[in-house]
């Protein structure tokens, strides 16, 4: 084999499109995935649409990878041709920063995001950074596997870190990509889960999902309802809409934390005030390092966590990424390669 075919973009808001391309060897310290499934997810429209100032295109998008091996460079330990990889938003550091001198890799100054600072899963081909590589489980199947290695891990992590011990009320505010997957690793966690989401079509599925609790914020004061129950450890907000944030804020316990995943460019609306009685605060959280995405995966396998999927094939990039973006997918939608 000599050539790959990767689903590209030309250049910013141009049209995703099928090509071949040469199939190019790992260097040093990389390593080849043959892909097996690739996530689609909103923040692949930063390459798409050209949101992120410096991408170098054509470019091949996507950063939730799930394949195996089939190539490594020199330098290349512990992974082995054959071993079943995924990759995720963290796609590599440079080792040498302050952050990444400290241990904080995740916020390295310099670090890689795959299908922005290189080509990412949207092909049967991705050379990646060693270090970019978490293990994927052998009872994960691969199109399961892809959509935690960013959705996952970013819930997850957040969750793990959040300070909420097995018990506590915590609030998932949003039921969509990333929320769905928030309640189940909340409910696996041993948490007294709150599902916060738009009318009440997400509800069954919400409480199927693991959810002791939900709340239609457009009939019910979200904060109000939250301290009926006893105020929230920790408000999980998976949601783009700071307006649904900010009335969630008023729903913390003394002390607790609203942890905020979900990417929006505008600004909160909360007075100093909503938070110095209770001592109560905002924060936002980095999805994880390779090996956080690899604690997801295995977590997952082992809870019986699995995303909510549709799968089109790696020639139907085009209407996946349409289908995400319309906000219609339930939740999450996967490329396959066959």
């Amino acid at each position: 084999m000599t050539t790959t075919r990767v689903v590209q973009v030309a250049g910013p808001g141009g049209a995703l499109e099928v090509v071949e391309r040469e199939l190019r060897g790992p260097g040093p310290g990389e390593v080849r995935v043959r892909v097996e499934a690739c996530g689609v997810c909103h923040s692949d429209a930063f390459t798409i649409e050209g949101g992120m100032p410096g991408i170098e295109y054509p470019r091949v998008p996507g950063h939730e990878i799930a394949g195996r091996i089939d190539a490594v460079g020199d330098g290349v330990v512990p992974w082995e041709v054959g071993q079943r990889v995924g990759v995720g938003w963290f796609g590599g550091n440079c080792g040498h920063c302050d952050p990444c001198r400290r241990g904080d890799l995740i916020s390295c100054v310099n670090g890689q995001v795959p299908g922005i600072a290189y080509d990412g899963g949207y092909a049967d081909h991705v050379v990646v950074p060693q270090g970019a590589l978490a293990a994927v489980p052998d009872d994960l199947d691969a199109v399961d596997a892809a959509p935690l290695l960013c959705a996952g891990v970013t819930t997850f992590n957040a969750l793990r870190e959040s300070g909420a011990r097995a018990g506590d009320l915590v609030a998932i505010l949003g039921v969509g990509g990333l929320g769905h997957l928030g309640v189940q690793f909340a409910r696996r966690m041993g948490f007294e889960t709150v599902a916060i989401a738009r009318g009440t079509d997400k509800r069954e599925q919400a409480l199927q999902l693991g959810a002791h609790h939900y709340i239609d914020s457009t009939t019910t004061d979200v904060a109000a309802a939250l301290q009926e129950l006893g105020g929230a450890v920790t408000v999980l907000a998976t949601v783009t809409a700071p307006d649904a944030m900010s009335a969630a804020v008023g729903g913390l316990r003394p002390r607790g934390r609203m942890v905020v995943v979900g990417a929006s460019a505008d600004p909160m609306q909360i007075p100093p005030f909503a938070l110095i009685p209770g001592s109560t605060g905002v924060l936002g959280h980095a999805s994880g390092t390779s090996k956080d995405s690899e604690d997801t995966l295995r977590f997952s396998a082992l809870s019986d966590v699995r995303p909510l999927i549709e799968t089109y094939p790696l020639a139907e990039a085009a209407a996946g990424y349409a289908r995400m973006m319309s906000g219609d997918a339930r939740f999450r939608v996967v490329l396959t390669t066959g």
